[in-house]
């Protein structure tokens, strides 16, 4: 064997040439034919394989900074979203690194203990009615993706809590977790984007209420830009609390506030202001600001917000309008057509929910889980229609897929009593490690466990009208975040004594030498 080193720096030159003309022989081939799945499929692997490196290093901040992302890996079969990869592939590094005895799991066992149930409750369902169908890999059976978006999400509490945050960085995490929600902007602005720019869109889909020539401003339902906007509400409130945006005396932080709570009424959604604005209630007594200034001043600005928006109330764009139809119309006087359309979105809500309260028996004991049988769905497509027309509104298209828009019906139906029990379970004992992280915490720490206290209610308030596959993942997330944060659960301060071994060691008076000579030598041996 040669041991020159010259020698052996050149014959790895060589292998390293080889490997990269033999990759580049294979992608030139695949580009040939690039919108294939095996094509976009192989690149996706080969990028993911390049970036080893900087996923094993900085794999955990990426996952929180893609949580609130809307991109779409669209070059992997069933298009799933990136926070569902960076889950696995990070919890996958954590369990690697704990088998190597780097890391060890944050032991909260008031919320592992639900969610274990509830994963157990999701594979015992889904295996007694009809499997864990996925369309996009051949199956005859639709639904699987929502097994995938729930189980994921559950674990995606194990992979926050997979580590400590440190205090110093802990405002940043936060942060981070928000900042993805500003990409939603971009959903928005398909129809007037230049061309160069479509192929953005392959990974973040446009929304669907602005697909269409028609495109104006202020009648157009920008869903993403609000959303981008509630995002940078939700940042400014996790950086500076509500203490340092009003109280600091910087003009530039109330004023991004304000503007950023406006431009959530683009999207035109009565949720997302009931959202913002207890949020920010939540948070408001959570800081007891009500003890200081800011009480009156409050006050007085919400007088002159409705002593300017109720005489303008029908002048306001359609999405300000729409966004408002929760004021009793004796309070505020909005368009007919406004009030109209959020009304029949409410009505056939209400239809549906009415139509399936009979099948709550029947799935009591064992839900009926996400499948769809293929004979559904072209039953479904085929009648579309006359379903949504039909008096039983439990057969409606929303209905058959489990999209019920309440919160409840969602874990009952799917999951029976199970199910039940383990949510209840699950949101009680989250809200109790959630409220003992903000009233046991550090003092640099109290604002940001307030706010993400307040997050948290509001999302628990939110589950009334959302989805158990979807708003798990805002659950694990703040709480996860809030475990990281504070390296579990905090304790009283007698709690903490308590638990503190008694290993102080007992100090005696040393003797005085005149006596020690006249003791026993056992009793000298102690001075």
């Amino acid at each position: 064997m040669n041991n020159d080193p010259n020698v052996s720096a050149a014959l790895r030159s060589v292998v390293i040439y080889a490997a990269c003309a033999v990759v580049s022989i294979i992608i030139g081939i695949l580009m040939t034919n690039p919108l294939t799945y095996s094509s976009l499929g192989f690149m996706g692997i080969l990028c993911a394989v390049l970036l080893i490196p900087i996923l094993m290093k900085w794999h955990y901040p990426l996952m929180i900074l893609s949580w609130s992302m809307p991109v779409m890996l669209f070059f992997l079969k069933g298009d799933p979203n990136l926070f569902l990869v960076m889950i696995t592939l990070s919890l996958t590094a954590t369990i690697v690194e704990r088998a190597m005895g780097q890391k060890r799991f944050i032991s909260v066992p008031q919320v592992t203990w639900p969610l274990v149930m509830l994963i157990g409750a999701v594979a015992i369902t889904a295996k007694l009615t009809g499997g864990l169908g996925l369309r996009a890999f051949g199956s005859d059976v639709y639904g699987g993706k929502k097994y995938i978006f729930l189980v994921v999400a559950i674990l995606g509490y194990f992979a926050l809590a997979s580590r400590p945050i440190p205090p110093e960085k802990a405002r940043k995490y936060v942060v981070l977790y928000f900042a993805g929600m500003l990409l939603c902007a971009i959903q928005d602005f398909y129809t007037v984007a230049p061309h160069f720019l479509l192929p953005l869109f392959w990974l973040i889909p446009p929304n669907g209420y602005t697909i269409g020539p028609n495109f104006e401003l202020g009648t157009t339902r920008l869903e993403g830009t609000g959303a981008a906007a509630a995002g940078l509400m939700f940042i400014m409130m996790a950086r500076y609390g509500l203490r340092g945006i009003f109280l600091s005396g910087k003009l530039w932080r109330p004023v991004a506030f304000f503007v950023s709570f406006v431009l959530i009424f683009l999207g035109g959604f009565r949720s997302a202001i009931i959202g913002a604005t207890a949020t920010f209630l939540i948070l408001f007594f959570l800081e007891k600001l009500q003890r200081t200034r800011m009480l009156p001043f409050m006050f007085i600005v919400m007088l002159m917000g409705a002593g300017l928006v109720i005489p303008l109330g029908s002048k306001l764009p359609f999405t300000f309008q729409r966004a408002l139809c929760f004021v009793p119309p004796s309070v505020l006087h909005l368009r007919p057509d406004a009030r109209a359309q959020a009304q029949d979105s409410w009505d056939w809500r209400v239809r549906m929910w009415k139509a399936l309260l009979p099948e709550i028996p029947k799935h009591f004991w064992l839900g009926k889980g996400y499948a769809i049988s293929q004979e559904d769905f072209d039953t479904e497509m085929g009648t579309g229609a006359a379903i949504q027309s039909s008096a039983d509104a439990s057969q409606q298209a929303l209905a058959l897929s489990s999209d019920y828009h309440n919160g409840p019906l969602s874990v009952v139906l799917p999951f029976g009593i199970w199910g039940v029990i383990a949510v209840v379970w699950f949101l009680a004992s989250s809200l109790w490690v959630m409220y003992r992280n903000y009233r046991y915490s550090s003092p640099e720490l109290k604002s940001l466990n307030a706010f993400l206290l307040a997050m948290y209610v509001t999302s628990v308030i939110e589950f009334y009208g959302g989805s158990l596959a979807t708003n798990m993942s805002v659950f694990t997330g703040l709480l996860g975040l809030s475990v990281a944060i504070n390296r579990g659960v905090c304790r009283k301060p007698a709690e903490q004594l308590n638990n503190i071994p008694f290993s102080i060691p007992f100090r005696r008076r040393p003797l005085r030498p005149s006596l020690a000579p006249h003791l026993p030598l056992s009793n000298r041996r102690l001075n």
